[in-house]
């Protein structure tokens, strides 16, 4: 893999991705849990290949003001909000700056939620495996979120698949985890996109139709 320069697009890394976790294959109380919005196609891709079902886990980066590609922080349901502190000193970000960034990613982590799973219950992921998948980690902030809110859920193993992630990240993660796979870790990565030919957004009906199908593949 470290010969591939860029992937296709999300549905083809998660083809690849699926390639490297042939062990979860038909795993009993294994659950893929994608993060939205672009996660979603490639957790579908995975959740297909290994015959897996297909749900998502919502959570909101925190991008700081005037530059909201860039996370100090993440939140996640069950009150969950991870900060990168050193970050938001750096940029002195105030606390009032913090709360306003804060409330408007909680309004749209809900509204995703009732987009998303509207009335379905959470998958019964207490002592399941979960296959947490993402398009690719920058910073890590969305991620540590989800892993922290996923661990309330006690689930036995967390693996994280991703198809690109910064090296320096990846190392950060791996104690946090049961697992974490990765296609390729390049340094710089600057750009989770950058390693696309095509990084089209992922809208609301992509991640409701993979949702979909995944449930009639796995309840015909």
């Amino acid at each position: 893999m470290a010969r591939l320069a860029r992937f296709t697009d999300r549905r083809q890394a998660g083809r690849l991705l699926a390639e490297a976790l042939q062990t979860y294959r038909q795993s009993p109380r294994t659950w893929v849990l994608a993060l939205p919005r672009g996660g979603v196609p490639v957790g579908a891709e995975i959740a297909s290949a290994l015959d897996l079902p297909l749900d998502v886990w919502l959570v909101r980066k925190l991008g700081v003001p005037g530059h909201e590609e860039l996370a100090m922080g993440a939140i996640a349901p069950g009150d969950v909000r991870w900060l990168d502190h050193r970050l938001m000193v750096d940029l002195q970000i105030t606390a009032g700056a913090l709360e306003r960034v804060t409330a408007r990613e909680r309004a749209e982590l809900q509204r995703r939620l009732s987009v998303y799973r509207g009335d379905r219950p959470l998958p019964p992921l207490a002592g399941s495996t979960v296959i947490l998948v993402d398009d690719g980690v920058a910073t890590g902030a969305s991620l540590r979120a989800a892993i922290t809110a996923l661990r309330q859920q006690q689930p036995a193993r967390i693996v994280v698949a991703v198809p690109v992630i910064d090296p320096g990240v990846a190392r950060r993660l791996r104690p946090m985890v049961d697992q974490l796979v990765a296609l390729i870790e390049p340094q710089p990565l600057e750009a989770v996109g950058l390693w696309y030919v095509n990084f089209d957004q992922t809208e609301d009906a992509e991640v409701q139709a993979c949702l979909a199908a995944a449930r009639r593949q796995a309840w015909p």
